[in-house]
């Protein structure tokens, strides 16, 4: 399936996991660190590549609730997401896991779970990682 592509970010990385990363644009500047958990330094003050994906993912799928909630003529009061993203070993070298959790406040939960569960199918995160990563989803009405 092709993809008429509207826009393209750029970020480039050096130093690898303990390193830094930036967009081209310098909006995004991250300075890298492996955690203390896998094995490394876990300097204060970085970040991981699996922060960065889980806020990116944790961003499009609530836009993606964002815009379903309006088609689906539903009207949450509040919508937050959480995506944690856990990194590990697996049986080709390592692997990622993602949770997702919903927060929603103002609708019945079995109109909460269509909302996230349409949202799951609508969001290109969610569409790169199906079959390819394990994803939990998770529905709590507020």
């Amino acid at each position: 399936m092709a993809v008429n592509v509207l826009y393209t970010a750029h970020a480039v990385s050096s130093g690898g996991r303990n390193g830094h990363t930036e967009s081209r644009d310098g909006v995004v500047k991250a300075d890298l660190s492996v955690p203390k958990a896998m094995g490394g330094p876990g300097k204060p003050g970085t970040t991981t590549p699996e922060d960065l994906f889980a806020a990116g993912y944790a961003a499009c799928f609530g836009g993606a609730v964002d815009l379903l909630a309006g088609k689906m003529g539903l009207k949450p009061k509040s919508v937050e997401i959480e995506v944690a993203v856990g990194i590990g070993p697996d049986d080709t070298g390592f692997g990622l896991k993602a949770d997702i959790t919903a927060w929603v406040g103002g609708l019945e939960q079995a109109e909460a779970d269509k909302l996230i569960a349409a949202a799951h199918q609508f969001c290109p995160y969610s569409k790169a990682t199906r079959g390819n990563i394990e994803v939990g989803l998770k529905t709590i009405v507020v």
